[in-house]
Order: C-alpha cells, then sequence, then structure tokens
C-alpha cells in the first residue's frame, strides 16, 4: 500500500478559486436582497400561504417555499429569483462590482 506525504492527503472537496468565491459570495448576498424585497412584497399584498405564495410566483407550492426559505447556495437561485421579482413588479436590488 503506497502511502502520500501529509502535505499530498486529498481533500474531500476540491478548492474553488478566489475568483469563484467572491461570485459565490456576491449571488449569496444578492440572494439574501431578493429574498427580502419578494418576502415584502408578498407581505404587503397578504399572500401567506404556500398555495397563494406559489400561485403569485407561478410555480408549485413547495417549490416555491423552498426558493425562498433555502440558506444553502445554489447554482441559478440568483436567476430565478430576478425572474419571480420581475413577475411580482419588485424592485431589483442593484449588484456591487
Amino acid at each position: 500500500m503506497s502511502m502520500l506525504p501529509n502535505d499530498q492527503t486529498p481533500s474531500a472537496k476540491p478548492k474553488i478559486s478566489p475568483e469563484q468565491r467572491r461570485r459565490r459570495t456576491a449571488d449569496r448576498l444578492m440572494t439574501i436582497k431578493l429574498r427580502m424585497a419578494i418576502g415584502r412584497e408578498l407581505d404587503d399584498r397578504s399572500i401567506t400561504t404556500p398555495a397563494a405564495i406559489g400561485a403569485a410566483l407561478g410555480m408549485p407550492p413547495a417549490e416555491a417555499t423552498k426558493l425562498l426559505t433555502r440558506h444553502q447556495w445554489r447554482e441559478g437561485d440568483v436567476a430565478l429569483l430576478k425572474v419571480v421579482a420581475a413577475r411580482l413588479g419588485v424592485q431589483v436590488p442593484i449588484q456591487d462590482p
């Protein structure tokens, strides 16, 4: 059996580049801003039940609820939240460079 030196042990997760990390951080911040804006708009319209939220967002209730409440970063969430915000007529926050 071959033993790898300590500095060459395989890691469980591949490291992401600094640029990728910055992009993900920016995406996370944008998702938070969008979720807050969408949530406020839904509250202002008194839309609170999962079925009503799903109807307002144009998607199944479970999917709509997950989109607005999940804590894990997912690729594509920003684009989907921007579509939902536009559908509701919510002003999309400007992303800082």
